[in-house]
Protein backbone atom coordinates (compact mmCIF):
# COMPACT_ATOMS: atom_id res chain seq x y z
CA UNK A 1 0.00 0.00 0.00
CA UNK A 2 1.27 3.12 -0.90
CA UNK A 3 1.04 5.44 1.80
CA UNK A 4 2.56 8.78 0.28
CA UNK A 5 -0.63 10.32 -1.24
CA UNK A 6 -2.37 9.71 2.17
CA UNK A 7 0.63 11.50 3.81
CA UNK A 8 0.87 14.60 1.13
CA UNK A 9 -3.64 14.38 1.60
CA UNK A 10 -2.84 15.23 5.50
CA UNK A 11 -0.31 17.19 5.66
CA UNK A 12 -1.73 19.87 2.79
CA UNK A 13 -4.53 20.06 3.90
CA UNK A 14 -3.66 20.42 7.69
CA UNK A 15 -1.24 23.16 6.07
CA UNK A 16 -4.09 25.01 4.14
CA UNK A 17 -5.97 24.80 7.09
CA UNK A 18 -3.65 26.36 9.10
CA UNK A 19 -3.36 29.08 6.69
CA UNK A 20 -7.26 29.73 6.79
CA UNK A 21 -7.15 30.27 10.80
CA UNK A 22 -4.91 33.60 9.65
CA UNK A 23 -7.49 34.97 6.87
CA UNK A 24 -11.09 35.78 7.32
CA UNK A 25 -11.90 32.94 5.07
CA UNK A 26 -13.52 30.00 6.90
CA UNK A 27 -11.41 26.60 6.64
CA UNK A 28 -13.50 24.61 4.98
CA UNK A 29 -14.33 26.83 1.96
CA UNK A 30 -10.00 27.50 1.41
CA UNK A 31 -10.03 23.81 1.69
CA UNK A 32 -12.08 22.94 -1.08
CA UNK A 33 -10.52 25.49 -2.89
CA UNK A 34 -7.07 24.28 -2.34
CA UNK A 35 -8.48 20.84 -3.40
CA UNK A 36 -9.74 21.76 -7.15
CA UNK A 37 -6.88 24.08 -7.53
CA UNK A 38 -4.04 21.11 -6.82
CA UNK A 39 -6.42 18.27 -8.49
CA UNK A 40 -5.29 20.07 -11.78
CA UNK A 41 -1.26 20.22 -10.55
CA UNK A 42 0.74 17.58 -12.84
CA UNK A 43 1.72 14.57 -10.98
CA UNK A 44 -0.86 14.78 -8.28
CA UNK A 45 -2.23 11.28 -7.64
CA UNK A 46 -6.14 10.66 -8.52
CA UNK A 47 -8.05 10.54 -4.83
CA UNK A 48 -11.58 8.91 -5.43
CA UNK A 49 -13.50 9.47 -2.70
CA UNK A 50 -14.40 5.95 -1.26
CA UNK A 51 -17.96 5.34 0.80
CA UNK A 52 -16.81 2.34 2.56
CA UNK A 53 -13.88 4.43 4.18
CA UNK A 54 -15.65 7.53 4.27
CA UNK A 55 -19.11 6.59 6.13
CA UNK A 56 -18.26 4.14 8.54
CA UNK A 57 -14.64 5.64 9.75
CA UNK A 58 -14.62 9.77 9.00
CA UNK A 59 -18.16 10.67 9.50
CA UNK A 60 -18.63 8.55 13.27
CA UNK A 61 -15.62 10.53 14.74
CA UNK A 62 -16.68 13.80 13.25
CA UNK A 63 -20.33 13.25 14.62
CA UNK A 64 -19.23 11.94 18.22
CA UNK A 65 -17.13 15.21 18.71
CA UNK A 66 -19.71 17.43 17.52
CA UNK A 67 -21.95 15.73 19.89
CA UNK A 68 -19.94 15.89 23.06
CA UNK A 69 -20.48 19.35 22.56
CA UNK A 70 -23.29 19.69 21.53
CA UNK A 71 -25.43 20.98 24.45
CA UNK A 72 -28.81 18.37 25.44
CA UNK A 73 -30.01 21.50 27.26
CA UNK A 74 -30.60 23.05 24.32
CA UNK A 75 -31.03 20.63 21.93
CA UNK A 76 -34.00 19.02 23.85
CA UNK A 77 -35.37 22.61 24.25
CA UNK A 78 -35.29 22.96 20.41
CA UNK A 79 -36.20 18.99 18.92
CA UNK A 80 -39.33 20.46 17.83
CA UNK A 81 -37.15 22.43 15.05
CA UNK A 82 -34.44 20.53 14.61
CA UNK A 83 -37.15 17.67 14.14
CA UNK A 84 -38.61 19.48 11.66
CA UNK A 85 -35.61 19.94 9.59
CA UNK A 86 -33.49 16.88 10.14
CA UNK A 87 -36.73 14.60 9.37
CA UNK A 88 -39.04 16.61 7.52
CA UNK A 89 -36.95 18.90 5.69
CA UNK A 90 -34.72 16.15 4.45
CA UNK A 91 -37.68 14.43 2.87
CA UNK A 92 -39.21 17.24 1.61
CA UNK A 93 -35.77 18.24 -0.62
CA UNK A 94 -35.53 14.58 -1.47
CA UNK A 95 -38.87 14.89 -3.38
CA UNK A 96 -38.93 18.53 -4.31
CA UNK A 97 -35.09 18.09 -5.67
CA UNK A 98 -36.09 14.73 -7.11
CA UNK A 99 -39.06 16.22 -8.78
CA UNK A 100 -37.46 19.01 -10.85
CA UNK A 101 -34.46 16.83 -11.52
CA UNK A 102 -36.83 14.65 -13.16
CA UNK A 103 -38.21 17.50 -14.79
CA UNK A 104 -34.78 19.27 -16.44
CA UNK A 105 -32.79 16.21 -17.28
CA UNK A 106 -33.81 14.39 -20.56
CA UNK A 107 -34.21 10.87 -19.87
CA UNK A 108 -33.61 10.68 -16.07
CA UNK A 109 -35.68 8.02 -14.22
CA UNK A 110 -37.84 9.64 -11.54
CA UNK A 111 -36.16 6.87 -9.00
CA UNK A 112 -32.59 7.97 -10.10
CA UNK A 113 -33.96 11.24 -10.05
CA UNK A 114 -35.16 10.19 -6.23
CA UNK A 115 -31.75 8.99 -5.64
CA UNK A 116 -30.30 12.73 -6.36
CA UNK A 117 -32.86 14.36 -4.30
CA UNK A 118 -31.67 11.98 -0.77
CA UNK A 119 -28.12 12.36 -1.59
CA UNK A 120 -28.09 16.27 -1.68
CA UNK A 121 -30.75 17.06 1.31
CA UNK A 122 -28.44 16.84 4.05
CA UNK A 123 -26.60 19.58 5.35
CA UNK A 124 -22.93 18.90 6.60
CA UNK A 125 -22.37 18.88 10.87
CA UNK A 126 -18.42 19.95 9.89
CA UNK A 127 -19.49 22.40 7.57
CA UNK A 128 -22.46 24.11 9.68
CA UNK A 129 -20.33 24.09 13.22
CA UNK A 130 -17.12 25.41 11.63
CA UNK A 131 -19.14 28.53 10.03
CA UNK A 132 -21.49 28.95 12.82
CA UNK A 133 -18.45 29.18 15.77
CA UNK A 134 -16.44 31.44 12.97
CA UNK A 135 -19.54 34.35 12.02
CA UNK A 136 -21.10 33.88 15.75
CA UNK A 137 -24.31 32.95 15.24
CA UNK A 138 -26.69 33.78 17.73
CA UNK A 139 -26.95 30.17 20.00
CA UNK A 140 -30.06 29.69 19.34
CA UNK A 141 -30.04 29.10 15.54
CA UNK A 142 -26.09 27.87 16.35
CA UNK A 143 -28.34 24.81 18.09
CA UNK A 144 -30.93 24.32 15.32
CA UNK A 145 -27.91 24.03 12.70
CA UNK A 146 -25.88 21.77 14.67
CA UNK A 147 -28.68 19.50 15.81
CA UNK A 148 -30.16 19.46 12.48
CA UNK A 149 -26.82 18.57 11.03
CA UNK A 150 -26.07 15.92 13.34
CA UNK A 151 -29.45 13.88 12.70
CA UNK A 152 -30.09 14.50 9.20
CA UNK A 153 -27.81 12.22 7.65
CA UNK A 154 -29.42 9.19 9.32
CA UNK A 155 -32.97 10.52 7.24
CA UNK A 156 -31.31 10.92 4.15
CA UNK A 157 -29.51 7.34 4.14
CA UNK A 158 -32.57 5.98 5.05
CA UNK A 159 -34.23 7.72 2.26
CA UNK A 160 -31.40 7.11 -0.32
CA UNK A 161 -31.72 3.34 0.13
CA UNK A 162 -35.45 3.43 -0.71
CA UNK A 163 -34.99 5.51 -3.65
CA UNK A 164 -31.97 3.47 -4.51
CA UNK A 165 -33.84 -0.34 -4.12
CA UNK A 166 -36.63 1.17 -7.04
CA UNK A 167 -33.69 2.91 -9.52
CA UNK A 168 -32.13 -0.34 -9.45
CA UNK A 169 -35.10 -2.51 -9.76
CA UNK A 170 -34.91 -4.29 -6.27
CA UNK A 171 -38.61 -3.15 -5.28
CA UNK A 172 -39.82 -0.83 -2.99
CA UNK A 173 -42.99 0.50 -1.85
CA UNK A 174 -44.17 3.30 0.44
CA UNK A 175 -45.05 1.13 3.30
CA UNK A 176 -41.63 -0.51 2.61
CA UNK A 177 -39.99 2.95 2.02
CA UNK A 178 -41.60 4.00 5.86
CA UNK A 179 -40.85 0.92 7.64
CA UNK A 180 -37.26 0.56 6.54
CA UNK A 181 -37.29 4.66 7.55
CA UNK A 182 -38.89 3.63 11.42
CA UNK A 183 -36.43 0.56 11.85
CA UNK A 184 -33.34 2.62 10.77
CA UNK A 185 -34.34 5.44 13.14
CA UNK A 186 -35.57 3.50 16.10
CA UNK A 187 -33.25 0.66 15.67
CA UNK A 188 -30.44 3.90 15.72
CA UNK A 189 -31.86 5.46 18.96
CA UNK A 190 -32.20 2.31 20.70
CA UNK A 191 -29.11 1.13 20.18
CA UNK A 192 -27.63 4.59 21.29
CA UNK A 193 -29.70 4.33 24.96
CA UNK A 194 -28.50 0.81 25.31
CA UNK A 195 -24.92 1.49 25.06
CA UNK A 196 -24.54 5.11 26.25
CA UNK A 197 -25.10 3.81 29.98
CA UNK A 198 -22.46 0.98 30.16
CA UNK A 199 -20.27 3.36 28.21
CA UNK A 200 -20.08 5.84 30.25
CA UNK A 201 -20.03 3.09 33.41
CA UNK A 202 -17.17 1.62 32.06
CA UNK A 203 -15.42 5.74 31.36
CA UNK A 204 -16.36 6.36 34.96
CA UNK A 205 -14.49 3.43 36.62
CA UNK A 206 -10.79 3.02 34.64
CA UNK A 207 -8.49 4.68 36.55
CA UNK A 208 -6.05 5.80 33.82
CA UNK A 209 -6.24 8.75 31.18
CA UNK A 210 -4.44 6.58 28.79
CA UNK A 211 -6.88 3.83 28.95
CA UNK A 212 -10.01 5.90 29.12
CA UNK A 213 -9.03 7.82 26.13
CA UNK A 214 -8.44 4.82 24.36
CA UNK A 215 -11.81 4.17 24.97
CA UNK A 216 -13.22 7.59 23.94
CA UNK A 217 -11.22 6.90 20.25
CA UNK A 218 -13.33 3.43 20.14
CA UNK A 219 -16.65 4.64 21.54
CA UNK A 220 -18.05 6.37 17.90
CA UNK A 221 -16.88 3.25 15.82
CA UNK A 222 -18.59 1.01 18.36
CA UNK A 223 -21.65 2.68 18.57
CA UNK A 224 -21.61 2.95 14.63
CA UNK A 225 -20.87 -0.17 14.09
CA UNK A 226 -23.23 -2.06 16.34
CA UNK A 227 -26.18 -0.56 14.75
CA UNK A 228 -24.82 -0.82 11.33
CA UNK A 229 -25.00 -4.63 12.69
CA UNK A 230 -28.32 -4.62 13.34
CA UNK A 231 -29.67 -2.81 9.95
CA UNK A 232 -30.24 0.56 12.26
CA UNK A 233 -28.88 3.89 12.12
CA UNK A 234 -25.81 4.04 13.10
CA UNK A 235 -25.56 7.69 12.71
CA UNK A 236 -27.81 7.97 15.47
CA UNK A 237 -26.35 5.78 17.26
CA UNK A 238 -23.11 7.64 17.55
CA UNK A 239 -25.33 10.87 17.83
CA UNK A 240 -27.19 9.64 21.03
CA UNK A 241 -23.94 8.19 22.69
CA UNK A 242 -22.42 11.08 22.19
CA UNK A 243 -24.79 13.13 23.43
CA UNK A 244 -25.28 11.95 26.24
CA UNK A 245 -21.29 11.18 27.47
CA UNK A 246 -20.88 15.10 26.70
CA UNK A 247 -23.97 16.00 29.48
CA UNK A 248 -21.90 13.61 31.82
CA UNK A 249 -18.78 14.49 31.00
CA UNK A 250 -18.24 15.99 34.51
CA UNK A 251 -18.21 12.60 36.18
CA UNK A 252 -15.74 11.96 34.26
CA UNK A 253 -11.60 12.51 35.98
CA UNK A 254 -10.27 15.32 34.95
CA UNK A 255 -7.05 14.17 33.84
CA UNK A 256 -9.02 12.12 31.10
CA UNK A 257 -11.01 15.41 30.13
CA UNK A 258 -7.95 17.50 29.30
CA UNK A 259 -6.27 14.54 27.31
CA UNK A 260 -9.87 14.21 25.65
CA UNK A 261 -9.80 17.70 24.99
CA UNK A 262 -6.97 17.82 23.47
CA UNK A 263 -7.14 14.40 21.39
CA UNK A 264 -10.26 15.05 19.66
CA UNK A 265 -9.44 18.35 18.41
CA UNK A 266 -6.38 16.96 17.06
CA UNK A 267 -8.40 14.56 14.96
CA UNK A 268 -10.92 16.43 14.54
CA UNK A 269 -8.76 18.74 12.81
CA UNK A 270 -7.19 16.36 10.60
CA UNK A 271 -10.40 14.70 9.64
CA UNK A 272 -12.19 17.84 8.74
CA UNK A 273 -9.31 19.35 7.38
CA UNK A 274 -8.54 16.16 4.86
CA UNK A 275 -12.82 16.26 4.14
CA UNK A 276 -13.11 19.60 2.44
CA UNK A 277 -9.79 18.74 0.58
CA UNK A 278 -10.85 15.46 -0.22
CA UNK A 279 -14.54 17.00 -2.11
CA UNK A 280 -12.13 19.37 -4.16
CA UNK A 281 -10.22 16.91 -5.03
CA UNK A 282 -12.94 14.86 -7.07
CA UNK A 283 -13.66 17.30 -9.40
CA UNK A 284 -11.20 15.34 -11.91
CA UNK A 285 -12.68 11.88 -11.69
CA UNK A 286 -16.01 13.36 -11.86
CA UNK A 287 -15.87 15.28 -14.97
CA UNK A 288 -13.94 11.87 -17.03
CA UNK A 289 -17.18 10.51 -16.31
CA UNK A 290 -19.32 13.06 -17.79
CA UNK A 291 -17.77 13.00 -21.49
CA UNK A 292 -21.30 11.85 -22.89
CA UNK A 293 -22.71 15.16 -21.85
CA UNK A 294 -22.53 18.86 -23.60
CA UNK A 295 -20.71 21.49 -21.50
CA UNK A 296 -23.66 23.56 -21.94
CA UNK A 297 -25.89 21.08 -20.78
CA UNK A 298 -24.33 19.81 -17.96
CA UNK A 299 -24.06 23.64 -16.70
CA UNK A 300 -27.81 24.09 -16.81
CA UNK A 301 -28.46 20.98 -15.01
CA UNK A 302 -25.99 21.92 -12.34
CA UNK A 303 -27.54 25.03 -12.45
CA UNK A 304 -30.68 24.10 -11.77
CA UNK A 305 -30.45 21.94 -9.05
CA UNK A 306 -28.70 24.45 -6.99
CA UNK A 307 -31.16 27.01 -7.63
CA UNK A 308 -34.22 24.50 -6.61
CA UNK A 309 -31.80 22.89 -3.85
CA UNK A 310 -31.46 26.83 -1.97
CA UNK A 311 -34.93 27.57 -3.11
CA UNK A 312 -36.61 24.29 -0.98
CA UNK A 313 -34.79 25.55 1.99
CA UNK A 314 -36.76 28.77 1.97
CA UNK A 315 -39.89 27.58 0.73
CA UNK A 316 -39.39 24.68 3.90
CA UNK A 317 -38.07 26.83 6.44
CA UNK A 318 -40.27 29.97 6.57
CA UNK A 319 -43.85 27.76 7.28
CA UNK A 320 -41.67 25.29 9.68
CA UNK A 321 -40.85 28.45 11.40
CA UNK A 322 -44.40 30.28 11.99
CA UNK A 323 -47.10 27.73 11.22
CA UNK A 324 -46.71 26.04 14.78
CA UNK A 325 -47.14 28.72 16.14
CA UNK A 326 -50.30 29.64 14.23
CA UNK A 327 -51.59 26.16 14.90
CA UNK A 328 -50.42 25.62 18.44
CA UNK A 329 -51.37 28.08 21.56
CA UNK A 330 -48.77 26.02 23.95
CA UNK A 331 -45.72 27.02 21.33
CA UNK A 332 -46.85 30.40 21.53
CA UNK A 333 -46.87 30.48 24.82
CA UNK A 334 -43.93 28.29 25.49
CA UNK A 335 -41.58 30.11 22.79
CA UNK A 336 -40.53 33.32 21.98
CA UNK A 337 -42.15 35.06 18.80
CA UNK A 338 -39.53 34.53 15.98
CA UNK A 339 -39.06 37.25 13.42
CA UNK A 340 -38.38 36.83 9.51
CA UNK A 341 -34.69 37.78 10.06
CA UNK A 342 -33.99 33.89 11.90
CA UNK A 343 -35.55 31.40 9.22
CA UNK A 344 -33.74 33.59 6.90
CA UNK A 345 -30.38 32.69 7.89
CA UNK A 346 -31.31 29.14 8.83
CA UNK A 347 -32.29 28.83 5.39
CA UNK A 348 -29.22 30.11 3.92
CA UNK A 349 -26.47 28.70 6.33
CA UNK A 350 -27.19 25.16 4.71
CA UNK A 351 -24.18 23.61 3.67
CA UNK A 352 -24.06 20.16 2.19
CA UNK A 353 -20.41 18.30 2.38
CA UNK A 354 -18.60 15.13 2.10
CA UNK A 355 -21.35 12.61 3.23
CA UNK A 356 -23.70 13.89 0.04
CA UNK A 357 -20.55 12.92 -2.36
CA UNK A 358 -19.72 9.74 -0.09
CA UNK A 359 -23.45 8.65 -0.68
CA UNK A 360 -23.36 9.23 -4.39
CA UNK A 361 -20.05 7.51 -4.90
CA UNK A 362 -22.15 4.28 -3.53
CA UNK A 363 -24.16 4.52 -6.23
CA UNK A 364 -23.82 1.39 -8.20
CA UNK A 365 -22.78 1.06 -11.64
CA UNK A 366 -25.49 -1.36 -13.01
CA UNK A 367 -28.76 -2.29 -12.20
CA UNK A 368 -30.64 -5.45 -12.03
CA UNK A 369 -30.09 -7.31 -14.73
CA UNK A 370 -26.77 -5.68 -15.53
CA UNK A 371 -27.30 -2.69 -17.45
CA UNK A 372 -25.83 0.36 -16.66
CA UNK A 373 -27.68 2.82 -13.68
CA UNK A 374 -29.28 5.42 -15.31
CA UNK A 375 -27.21 8.40 -15.63
CA UNK A 376 -25.44 7.52 -12.49
CA UNK A 377 -22.10 9.87 -14.46
CA UNK A 378 -24.25 12.68 -14.13
CA UNK A 379 -25.65 12.20 -10.58
CA UNK A 380 -22.08 12.45 -9.52
CA UNK A 381 -21.73 15.76 -10.87
CA UNK A 382 -24.92 17.48 -10.06
CA UNK A 383 -23.79 16.20 -6.21
CA UNK A 384 -20.26 17.77 -6.87
CA UNK A 385 -21.78 20.87 -7.98
CA UNK A 386 -24.30 21.43 -5.34
CA UNK A 387 -22.07 20.76 -2.50
CA UNK A 388 -19.27 23.05 -4.63
CA UNK A 389 -22.26 25.29 -4.67
CA UNK A 390 -23.31 25.34 -1.90
CA UNK A 391 -20.22 25.47 0.35
CA UNK A 392 -19.12 28.66 -1.85
CA UNK A 393 -22.14 30.92 -2.67
CA UNK A 394 -23.38 30.12 0.82
CA UNK A 395 -20.30 29.64 2.71
CA UNK A 396 -18.55 33.08 1.76
CA UNK A 397 -21.88 35.69 2.10
CA UNK A 398 -23.16 34.30 5.35
CA UNK A 399 -20.97 36.13 7.69
CA UNK A 400 -21.94 39.21 5.45
CA UNK A 401 -26.10 38.08 6.00
CA UNK A 402 -25.73 37.80 9.80
CA UNK A 403 -24.17 41.09 9.99
CA UNK A 404 -26.90 42.97 7.27
CA UNK A 405 -29.37 41.36 9.61
CA UNK A 406 -27.49 42.75 12.32
CA UNK A 407 -28.75 40.03 15.57
CA UNK A 408 -28.72 41.14 18.74
CA UNK A 409 -25.17 40.64 20.30
CA UNK A 410 -24.35 38.77 23.29
CA UNK A 411 -23.80 40.94 26.25
CA UNK A 412 -20.64 39.91 28.15
CA UNK A 413 -21.25 41.86 30.85
CA UNK A 414 -24.48 39.63 31.60
CA UNK A 415 -22.99 36.38 31.08
CA UNK A 416 -19.69 37.53 33.08
CA UNK A 417 -22.11 38.56 36.20
CA UNK A 418 -23.74 35.15 35.77
CA UNK A 419 -20.51 33.26 35.67
CA UNK A 420 -19.31 35.34 38.96
CA UNK A 421 -22.57 34.68 40.99
CA UNK A 422 -21.68 30.70 39.95
CA UNK A 423 -18.50 30.84 41.23
CA UNK A 424 -19.31 32.53 43.87
CA UNK A 425 -21.72 29.87 45.39
CA UNK A 426 -19.55 27.21 44.22
CA UNK A 427 -16.87 28.73 46.29
CA UNK A 428 -18.32 29.68 49.09
CA UNK A 429 -20.10 25.40 48.92
CA UNK A 430 -16.62 24.85 48.91
CA UNK A 431 -15.57 26.65 51.72
CA UNK A 432 -17.94 25.03 54.06
CA UNK A 433 -16.53 21.91 52.79
CA UNK A 434 -12.97 22.59 53.46
CA UNK A 435 -13.60 23.75 57.30
CA UNK A 436 -15.17 20.69 57.61
CA UNK A 437 -12.46 18.31 56.65
CA UNK A 438 -9.91 20.52 58.55
CA UNK A 439 -11.80 20.26 61.47
CA UNK A 440 -11.21 16.40 61.43
CA UNK A 441 -7.93 15.69 62.66
CA UNK A 442 -6.82 13.43 60.09
CA UNK A 443 -7.32 15.85 58.01
CA UNK A 444 -4.84 18.55 59.77
CA UNK A 445 -2.48 20.79 57.76
CA UNK A 446 -0.10 23.19 58.81
CA UNK A 447 -1.31 26.58 58.61
CA UNK A 448 0.50 27.78 55.86
CA UNK A 449 -0.90 24.95 53.74
CA UNK A 450 -4.40 25.68 55.12
CA UNK A 451 -3.91 29.36 54.14
CA UNK A 452 -2.99 28.55 50.61
CA UNK A 453 -6.48 26.31 50.05
CA UNK A 454 -8.24 29.26 51.33
CA UNK A 455 -6.27 31.59 48.95
CA UNK A 456 -7.04 29.65 45.78
CA UNK A 457 -10.81 29.85 47.00
CA UNK A 458 -10.50 33.48 47.39
CA UNK A 459 -8.17 34.12 43.72
CA UNK A 460 -10.79 31.73 42.18
CA UNK A 461 -14.15 34.06 43.74
CA UNK A 462 -12.49 36.99 42.48
CA UNK A 463 -10.86 36.19 39.51
CA UNK A 464 -14.36 36.82 37.27
CA UNK A 465 -14.78 39.98 39.55
CA UNK A 466 -12.32 41.44 38.24
CA UNK A 467 -12.84 41.02 34.70
CA UNK A 468 -15.56 43.86 35.36
CA UNK A 469 -12.42 45.90 36.86
CA UNK A 470 -10.32 48.87 34.62
CA UNK A 471 -7.74 47.73 32.44
CA UNK A 472 -4.08 48.76 33.66
CA UNK A 473 -3.69 52.42 32.64
CA UNK A 474 0.20 51.26 31.56
CA UNK A 475 -0.13 48.51 29.92
CA UNK A 476 -3.74 48.05 28.85
CA UNK A 477 -4.04 44.50 30.19
CA UNK A 478 -6.88 43.41 31.92
CA UNK A 479 -6.45 41.72 35.57
CA UNK A 480 -6.45 38.54 34.33
CA UNK A 481 -4.25 39.00 31.16
CA UNK A 482 -1.39 40.48 34.06
CA UNK A 483 -2.06 37.58 36.14
CA UNK A 484 -1.67 35.18 33.49
CA UNK A 485 1.97 36.79 32.39
CA UNK A 486 2.69 37.09 35.57
CA UNK A 487 2.32 32.89 36.20
CA UNK A 488 4.13 31.87 33.19
CA UNK A 489 6.85 34.32 33.69
CA UNK A 490 7.34 32.60 36.51
CA UNK A 491 7.12 29.01 35.54
CA UNK A 492 9.85 29.81 32.80
CA UNK A 493 12.06 30.74 35.24
CA UNK A 494 11.36 27.59 36.75
CA UNK A 495 11.89 25.82 33.92
CA UNK A 496 15.20 27.33 32.36
CA UNK A 497 16.68 26.52 36.16
CA UNK A 498 15.33 22.83 35.82
CA UNK A 499 16.24 22.52 32.19
CA UNK A 500 20.25 23.42 33.28
CA UNK A 501 20.40 21.09 36.28
CA UNK A 502 19.41 18.66 33.45
CA UNK A 503 22.32 19.77 31.39
CA UNK A 504 24.36 20.15 34.16
CA UNK A 505 23.89 16.06 34.96
CA UNK A 506 22.01 17.61 38.64
CA UNK A 507 19.25 15.68 37.53
CA UNK A 508 18.03 12.85 35.30
CA UNK A 509 15.79 12.91 31.95
CA UNK A 510 13.00 11.40 34.00
CA UNK A 511 13.19 13.43 36.40
CA UNK A 512 12.86 16.19 34.13
CA UNK A 513 9.93 15.23 32.60
CA UNK A 514 7.98 14.66 35.96
CA UNK A 515 8.95 18.24 37.31
CA UNK A 516 8.10 20.00 33.69
CA UNK A 517 4.88 18.07 33.86
CA UNK A 518 3.59 19.67 37.46
CA UNK A 519 5.63 22.96 35.84
CA UNK A 520 2.66 22.27 32.65
CA UNK A 521 0.03 21.19 34.99
CA UNK A 522 0.01 24.47 37.08
CA UNK A 523 0.60 26.73 33.75
CA UNK A 524 -2.92 25.44 32.92
CA UNK A 525 -4.41 25.69 35.70
CA UNK A 526 -3.61 29.33 36.33
CA UNK A 527 -4.43 30.18 32.19
CA UNK A 528 -7.64 28.37 33.00
CA UNK A 529 -8.30 29.92 36.20
CA UNK A 530 -7.66 33.85 35.05
CA UNK A 531 -9.63 33.13 31.59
Amino acid sequence: MDVMPLLLLVAGSAAVAGIARRTPVPAPLLLVAAGLVVSYVPGVPDYTLEPDVVLPLVLPPLLYKEGTESSYLDLRAQMRPVGLLSVGYVLFATFVVGWAAYLVVPGLPLPAALVLGAVVAPTDAVAAAAIARRVGLPSRITTILQGESLLNDATAITAYKVALAAAVGAGSTWAGGIEEFLRAAVGGVLVGLVLMVPIHWLRTRLTEALLQNTLSLLIPFVAYGVAEQLHASGVLAVVVVAVYLGHRAWEVDFATRLQEEAVWKMVAFVLESAVFALIGLQLPPILKGLAAYHGADAAWYAIAVFLVVVAARFVWTFPATFLPRALSRRVREREEDPTWRAPVVVSWAAMRGVVSLAIAFSIPETIRGGAPFPQRNLILFLTFTTVIGTLVVQGLTLAPLIRLMKFPGRDRQAETLAEANAQAQASLAAERRLEELLADERNALPPPLADRLHDVLERRRNAVWERLGQANPVTGESVDDTYRRLSRAMISAEREVFVRLRDHRYIDDEMLRALLRHLDLEEAAAYREAA
